[in-house]
């Protein structure tokens, strides 16, 4: 940690309530005529610790002290208008969170330290990770970099640290976390989760299973505001490769089944006479993927794509069987 600057203080939980939307109804009256209509959606601000479900997005809120709030709009759009707060996160998103890709626009006004982040928890293992766009005075976490990871039109710093015997979504615990960084601010784009969590799992930093994962603002012992619009899907800057791919061009891969358990096995890939290669890989009935090593996997299930990212030419997958336990098979061709 880098003298004078301080860290997030992670917040207490406390049972989260969940937010009640009333439906309402209005009578306009004209001559002669009385009609009942259905209201638009209303926009509903919050200013204590929930979370719920808003316009078919899920929301979490969050405060120690200060003045915050939390205004909801249609859909994904939300605003947060903060001043005095010790830490305070809010933002908009899903209950589960998965390898999806995200898009946002709006707008980011920090004065002070604050975060614009992609921002979720996973238990076994509990993990709580950011994929940080945009911040204030500070660039996040204060810790040496475990390498970069480059997708959606920038480059990201890689970042471990590890809380102990601190409050989490399960209470007081010792967790790490997981983080990406963009090396230069942005507000507005596409974040492709899986390219993340792939570059994490190459360095053993696994995730487990998904708690919420929203776009959140947040902000420590600062004051600001934002106006931020989120939508599941966009654009994806690693596309997989035409089916059947290119000609292999002396490109090779041998595959090989490892490790084995009830509900999943590990399987390996060596390739060979290149170092730019695109290895495509077929997986069987409805296995999905787990985890990857070594390699950014694009892809959950059905035809998955697998790219260098400096650790090598060999490189793993965790597939879960779902019914079935055959071996996937895989095709090489230059990058």
């Amino acid at each position: 940690m880098q003298e004078g600057l301080v860290p997030l203080r992670r917040r207490g939980r406390v049972r989260l309530r969940s937010l009640i939307g009333a439906a309402c109804a209005v009578a306009l009256i004209t001559t002669g005529t009385t009609a009942i209509v259905a209201s638009p959606a209303h926009a509903q601000t919050v200013t204590s610790n929930q979370e719920g479900n808003h316009n078919g997005f899920f929301f979490s809120f969050w405060k120690d002290s200060g003045n915050v709030s939390m205004t909801m709009g249609n859909g994904g759009q939300y605003s947060t208008q903060w001043s005095n707060v010790n830490n305070f996160v809010a933002g908009k998103g899903w209950n589960p969170g998965t390898r999806r890709s995200v898009t946002y626009s709006g707008s980011f006004n920090p004065n002070g330290n604050s975060y614009l982040t992609l921002y979720g928890w996973t238990r076994n293992p509990l993990v709580e990770y950011y994929i940080v766009d945009s911040w204030g005075s500070w660039r996040p976490p204060g810790a040496n970099s475990m390498g970069q990871v480059n997708t959606d039109g920038g480059t990201y710093d890689i970042y471990r640290t590890q809380r102990v015997n601190q409050p989490s979504i399960d209470g007081t615990a010792t967790f790490y976390q997981y983080w990406s960084v963009r090396t230069s601010k942005r507000v507005g784009g596409t974040i492709t989760t899986a390219n993340h969590f792939d570059a994490w799992a190459s360095r053993g930093m696994n995730l487990g299973n998904h708690y919420y994962q929203i776009m959140a603002t947040e902000g420590y012992q600062s004051s600001g505001s934002s106006n931020i619009t989120v939508q599941e899907g966009g654009g994806n800057n690693n596309p997989p490769p035409t089916t059947p791919p290119p000609g292999n061009n002396g490109c090779t891969v041998s595959v090989n089944r490892a490790d084995e358990w009830g509900d999943r096995f590990n399987t390996t890939f060596s390739v060979s006479g290149t170092n730019n290669w695109v290895v495509t890989i077929r997986t069987n009935g409805g296995q999905s993927l787990q985890n990857s090593w070594n390699a950014s996997i694009s892809g959950n299930s059905g035809t998955l794509t697998a790219r260098p990212n400096g650790n090598g030419n060999n490189f793993g997958i965790t597939l879960y069987k779902n019914g079935n336990n055959t071996t996937p098979t895989a095709t090489c061709s230059t990058g």
